[in-house]
Protein backbone atom coordinates (compact mmCIF):
# COMPACT_ATOMS: atom_id res chain seq x y z
CA UNK A 1 0.00 0.00 0.00
CA UNK A 2 2.08 2.95 -1.23
CA UNK A 3 1.98 6.24 0.65
CA UNK A 4 1.52 9.40 -1.41
CA UNK A 5 2.69 12.30 0.72
CA UNK A 6 1.40 15.82 0.23
CA UNK A 7 1.79 19.31 1.63
CA UNK A 8 -1.02 21.86 1.81
CA UNK A 9 0.04 25.44 1.27
CA UNK A 10 -2.06 28.61 1.23
CA UNK A 11 -0.82 30.78 -1.64
CA UNK A 12 -0.91 34.57 -2.10
CA UNK A 13 -1.27 35.18 1.61
CA UNK A 14 1.06 35.55 4.59
CA UNK A 15 -1.35 33.89 7.04
CA UNK A 16 -2.92 30.47 7.31
CA UNK A 17 -6.49 29.81 6.14
CA UNK A 18 -6.50 32.65 3.63
CA UNK A 19 -5.31 32.87 0.05
CA UNK A 20 -5.77 29.98 -2.38
CA UNK A 21 -5.17 26.49 -0.95
CA UNK A 22 -3.00 24.05 -2.87
CA UNK A 23 -2.07 20.41 -2.35
CA UNK A 24 1.44 19.48 -3.49
CA UNK A 25 2.31 15.79 -3.88
CA UNK A 26 6.06 16.02 -3.44
CA UNK A 27 7.01 12.70 -5.10
CA UNK A 28 4.60 11.55 -7.80
CA UNK A 29 6.94 9.09 -9.49
CA UNK A 30 5.00 6.00 -10.52
CA UNK A 31 1.64 7.73 -10.09
CA UNK A 32 -0.59 7.42 -13.14
CA UNK A 33 -2.70 10.12 -14.73
CA UNK A 34 -5.98 8.56 -13.58
CA UNK A 35 -4.78 8.50 -9.99
CA UNK A 36 -3.58 12.11 -10.17
CA UNK A 37 -6.96 13.21 -11.49
CA UNK A 38 -8.80 11.19 -8.85
CA UNK A 39 -6.67 12.69 -6.07
CA UNK A 40 -7.29 16.22 -7.36
CA UNK A 41 -11.03 15.51 -7.32
CA UNK A 42 -10.82 13.93 -3.86
CA UNK A 43 -9.04 16.96 -2.41
CA UNK A 44 -11.33 19.38 -4.20
CA UNK A 45 -9.07 22.43 -4.32
CA UNK A 46 -9.03 24.55 -7.46
CA UNK A 47 -5.69 22.90 -8.30
CA UNK A 48 -3.38 20.15 -7.07
CA UNK A 49 0.21 19.60 -8.23
CA UNK A 50 2.29 16.44 -8.64
CA UNK A 51 6.07 16.77 -8.55
CA UNK A 52 8.18 14.70 -10.94
CA UNK A 53 11.85 14.63 -11.99
CA UNK A 54 12.86 17.42 -14.40
CA UNK A 55 13.20 16.82 -18.12
CA UNK A 56 14.16 20.24 -19.53
CA UNK A 57 16.84 21.64 -17.22
CA UNK A 58 14.63 22.74 -14.32
CA UNK A 59 14.83 21.65 -10.70
CA UNK A 60 11.50 19.79 -10.92
CA UNK A 61 8.59 19.13 -13.26
CA UNK A 62 4.98 19.45 -12.18
CA UNK A 63 1.65 18.30 -13.50
CA UNK A 64 -1.29 20.49 -12.51
CA UNK A 65 -4.84 19.17 -12.13
CA UNK A 66 -8.09 20.86 -11.22
CA UNK A 67 -10.96 18.57 -10.13
CA UNK A 68 -11.97 18.06 -13.77
CA UNK A 69 -8.86 18.10 -15.95
CA UNK A 70 -5.12 18.62 -16.27
CA UNK A 71 -3.88 22.16 -16.94
CA UNK A 72 -0.68 23.15 -18.77
CA UNK A 73 -0.09 26.14 -16.50
CA UNK A 74 -1.60 27.83 -13.47
CA UNK A 75 -0.11 30.53 -11.27
CA UNK A 76 -0.82 29.71 -7.64
CA UNK A 77 0.10 26.02 -8.10
CA UNK A 78 3.47 26.94 -9.63
CA UNK A 79 4.32 29.52 -6.96
CA UNK A 80 3.03 27.34 -4.12
CA UNK A 81 5.02 24.33 -5.31
CA UNK A 82 8.14 26.52 -5.45
CA UNK A 83 7.68 27.45 -1.79
CA UNK A 84 7.31 23.78 -0.80
CA UNK A 85 10.31 22.55 -2.78
CA UNK A 86 12.70 25.45 -2.18
CA UNK A 87 12.50 25.29 1.61
CA UNK A 88 14.50 22.06 2.07
CA UNK A 89 16.69 22.69 -1.00
CA UNK A 90 17.81 26.13 0.26
CA UNK A 91 17.58 27.58 -3.22
CA UNK A 92 17.45 31.26 -4.13
CA UNK A 93 15.90 30.47 -7.47
CA UNK A 94 13.99 27.41 -8.53
CA UNK A 95 13.06 26.41 -12.06
CA UNK A 96 9.79 24.51 -12.40
CA UNK A 97 8.85 22.81 -15.65
CA UNK A 98 5.17 23.14 -16.56
CA UNK A 99 3.12 22.20 -19.58
CA UNK A 100 3.66 25.78 -20.81
CA UNK A 101 7.44 25.66 -20.38
CA UNK A 102 10.03 26.41 -17.71
CA UNK A 103 8.95 28.93 -15.06
CA UNK A 104 11.62 30.50 -12.85
CA UNK A 105 10.76 31.67 -9.33
CA UNK A 106 13.13 33.88 -7.35
CA UNK A 107 12.72 33.42 -3.60
CA UNK A 108 13.29 35.96 -0.86
CA UNK A 109 14.15 34.76 2.64
CA UNK A 110 14.10 36.39 6.07
CA UNK A 111 17.10 36.51 8.42
CA UNK A 112 16.40 32.95 9.60
CA UNK A 113 16.40 31.58 6.07
CA UNK A 114 12.63 31.10 5.92
CA UNK A 115 11.13 31.68 2.46
CA UNK A 116 8.76 34.63 2.78
CA UNK A 117 8.18 35.87 -0.77
CA UNK A 118 8.42 34.57 -4.32
CA UNK A 119 8.69 36.28 -7.72
CA UNK A 120 7.50 34.15 -10.62
CA UNK A 121 8.45 34.96 -14.21
CA UNK A 122 5.42 33.86 -16.20
CA UNK A 123 5.06 32.90 -19.86
CA UNK A 124 4.36 36.00 -21.95
CA UNK A 125 0.69 35.77 -22.94
CA UNK A 126 -0.74 35.91 -26.42
CA UNK A 127 -3.58 38.43 -26.76
CA UNK A 128 -6.73 37.94 -28.78
CA UNK A 129 -9.87 40.05 -29.28
CA UNK A 130 -12.97 38.60 -27.64
CA UNK A 131 -16.00 38.66 -29.90
CA UNK A 132 -18.82 37.38 -27.66
CA UNK A 133 -19.05 40.50 -25.53
CA UNK A 134 -22.85 40.74 -25.56
CA UNK A 135 -23.19 37.18 -24.28
CA UNK A 136 -20.49 37.83 -21.69
CA UNK A 137 -22.08 41.05 -20.42
CA UNK A 138 -25.43 39.25 -20.12
CA UNK A 139 -23.79 36.42 -18.16
CA UNK A 140 -22.17 38.92 -15.77
CA UNK A 141 -25.22 41.18 -15.52
CA UNK A 142 -23.34 44.29 -16.66
CA UNK A 143 -23.86 46.82 -19.45
CA UNK A 144 -20.29 47.30 -20.67
CA UNK A 145 -16.57 47.13 -19.91
CA UNK A 146 -14.45 50.23 -19.27
CA UNK A 147 -11.68 48.83 -21.49
CA UNK A 148 -11.85 46.52 -24.50
CA UNK A 149 -12.57 42.92 -23.54
CA UNK A 150 -9.67 40.68 -24.54
CA UNK A 151 -8.53 37.08 -24.15
CA UNK A 152 -5.05 36.31 -22.81
CA UNK A 153 -3.40 32.91 -23.22
CA UNK A 154 -0.29 32.06 -21.19
CA UNK A 155 -1.05 28.35 -20.90
CA UNK A 156 -4.25 29.30 -19.08
CA UNK A 157 -6.89 31.31 -20.93
CA UNK A 158 -8.34 34.40 -19.27
CA UNK A 159 -10.92 36.95 -20.34
CA UNK A 160 -10.34 40.38 -18.76
CA UNK A 161 -13.27 42.73 -18.09
CA UNK A 162 -12.78 46.16 -16.46
CA UNK A 163 -15.57 47.77 -14.42
CA UNK A 164 -16.06 51.29 -13.12
CA UNK A 165 -15.85 50.59 -9.37
CA UNK A 166 -14.90 47.99 -6.82
CA UNK A 167 -18.54 47.98 -5.69
CA UNK A 168 -19.57 46.87 -9.18
CA UNK A 169 -17.05 44.02 -9.00
CA UNK A 170 -18.27 43.00 -5.53
CA UNK A 171 -21.89 42.85 -6.74
CA UNK A 172 -21.25 40.27 -9.48
CA UNK A 173 -22.93 36.87 -9.12
CA UNK A 174 -22.76 34.92 -12.40
CA UNK A 175 -23.89 31.32 -12.66
CA UNK A 176 -20.94 28.91 -13.09
CA UNK A 177 -22.84 26.92 -15.71
CA UNK A 178 -23.13 30.08 -17.83
CA UNK A 179 -19.45 30.93 -17.37
CA UNK A 180 -18.61 27.41 -18.57
CA UNK A 181 -20.08 28.22 -21.99
CA UNK A 182 -17.16 30.52 -22.78
CA UNK A 183 -14.72 27.58 -22.60
CA UNK A 184 -11.88 29.48 -20.94
CA UNK A 185 -9.93 29.03 -17.72
CA UNK A 186 -11.63 32.06 -16.20
CA UNK A 187 -13.49 35.33 -16.61
CA UNK A 188 -11.71 38.06 -14.64
CA UNK A 189 -13.53 41.24 -13.60
CA UNK A 190 -11.56 44.07 -12.04
CA UNK A 191 -11.72 47.70 -10.96
CA UNK A 192 -9.44 50.23 -9.35
CA UNK A 193 -9.56 50.22 -5.54
CA UNK A 194 -7.57 53.29 -4.51
CA UNK A 195 -3.94 52.56 -5.38
CA UNK A 196 -4.70 48.84 -5.75
CA UNK A 197 -6.92 46.71 -7.99
CA UNK A 198 -9.81 44.53 -6.93
CA UNK A 199 -10.49 41.44 -9.03
CA UNK A 200 -12.73 38.40 -9.04
CA UNK A 201 -12.25 35.34 -11.24
CA UNK A 202 -15.21 33.16 -12.23
CA UNK A 203 -14.79 29.71 -13.74
CA UNK A 204 -16.97 26.62 -14.30
CA UNK A 205 -16.51 25.45 -10.69
CA UNK A 206 -17.43 28.78 -9.09
CA UNK A 207 -15.05 31.51 -7.96
CA UNK A 208 -11.29 31.37 -7.45
CA UNK A 209 -9.61 32.81 -4.37
CA UNK A 210 -6.36 33.94 -6.05
CA UNK A 211 -5.53 33.49 -9.72
CA UNK A 212 -1.82 33.82 -10.40
CA UNK A 213 -2.14 32.95 -14.08
CA UNK A 214 -4.59 35.86 -14.47
CA UNK A 215 -2.60 38.43 -12.46
CA UNK A 216 0.06 38.72 -15.16
CA UNK A 217 -2.46 39.23 -17.96
CA UNK A 218 -4.29 41.80 -15.82
CA UNK A 219 -1.06 43.81 -15.48
CA UNK A 220 -0.53 43.46 -19.24
CA UNK A 221 -4.07 44.61 -19.95
CA UNK A 222 -3.78 47.70 -17.78
CA UNK A 223 -0.42 48.63 -19.30
CA UNK A 224 -1.51 48.00 -22.89
CA UNK A 225 -4.49 50.31 -22.45
CA UNK A 226 -2.65 53.08 -20.61
CA UNK A 227 -4.05 52.78 -17.07
CA UNK A 228 -0.70 51.68 -15.61
CA UNK A 229 2.81 52.56 -16.88
CA UNK A 230 4.85 49.65 -18.21
CA UNK A 231 7.21 48.27 -15.56
CA UNK A 232 4.99 49.28 -12.63
CA UNK A 233 4.19 46.63 -10.05
CA UNK A 234 0.50 46.59 -9.17
CA UNK A 235 -1.18 45.12 -6.08
CA UNK A 236 -4.23 42.95 -6.68
CA UNK A 237 -6.85 42.04 -4.09
CA UNK A 238 -8.95 38.93 -4.62
CA UNK A 239 -11.01 36.35 -2.72
CA UNK A 240 -12.77 38.55 -0.17
CA UNK A 241 -16.27 37.52 -1.28
CA UNK A 242 -15.55 33.82 -0.69
CA UNK A 243 -13.78 34.27 2.64
CA UNK A 244 -10.25 33.71 1.29
CA UNK A 245 -8.66 37.18 1.06
CA UNK A 246 -5.59 37.15 -1.14
CA UNK A 247 -2.92 39.61 -2.23
CA UNK A 248 -1.06 39.28 -5.52
CA UNK A 249 1.56 41.49 -7.12
CA UNK A 250 2.07 41.71 -10.86
CA UNK A 251 4.29 43.59 -13.27
CA UNK A 252 4.39 43.75 -17.07
CA UNK A 253 7.38 45.08 -18.99
CA UNK A 254 7.00 46.11 -22.61
CA UNK A 255 5.88 48.89 -24.90
CA UNK A 256 3.43 49.60 -27.69
CA UNK A 257 5.43 47.09 -29.70
CA UNK A 258 4.43 44.26 -27.38
CA UNK A 259 4.74 42.54 -24.02
CA UNK A 260 8.31 41.61 -23.13
CA UNK A 261 8.23 40.16 -19.61
CA UNK A 262 5.62 39.28 -16.99
CA UNK A 263 6.21 38.76 -13.26
CA UNK A 264 3.72 37.70 -10.60
CA UNK A 265 4.68 37.66 -6.93
CA UNK A 266 3.35 36.85 -3.50
CA UNK A 267 3.64 34.98 -0.24
CA UNK A 268 2.64 31.45 0.74
CA UNK A 269 2.20 29.56 4.01
CA UNK A 270 2.51 25.81 4.61
CA UNK A 271 -0.46 24.75 6.75
CA UNK A 272 -0.62 20.94 6.73
CA UNK A 273 1.06 17.70 5.74
CA UNK A 274 -0.43 14.28 5.15
CA UNK A 275 -0.50 11.19 3.01
CA UNK A 276 -2.84 9.01 1.02
CA UNK A 277 -2.55 5.22 1.18
CA UNK A 278 -3.88 3.52 -1.90
CA UNK A 279 -4.11 -0.18 -2.62
CA UNK A 280 -2.99 0.39 -6.19
CA UNK A 281 -2.14 3.22 -8.51
CA UNK A 282 -4.24 3.44 -11.64
CA UNK A 283 -2.49 4.13 -14.92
Amino acid sequence: MPALRYVIVDVFTDRALAGNPLAVFTDARGTGTKTMQALAKEIGFSETTFVLPPEQGGHARIRIFNPRAEMPFAGHPTLGTAFVLAAPLQLGMIGIETGAGLVEITLERDSSGHVEFGRMQQPVPKVYPFERTEDLFAALGIAASELPVELYDNGATHIVVTLASEQAVAALAPEPSVIARFEVTGVNCLARAGDRWKTRMFWPLGEDAATGSAAGPIACHLCRHGLVPWGTEIEILQGEEIGRPSTLYARADGSEAGIERVEVSGCAVVVARGEFRLEERAS
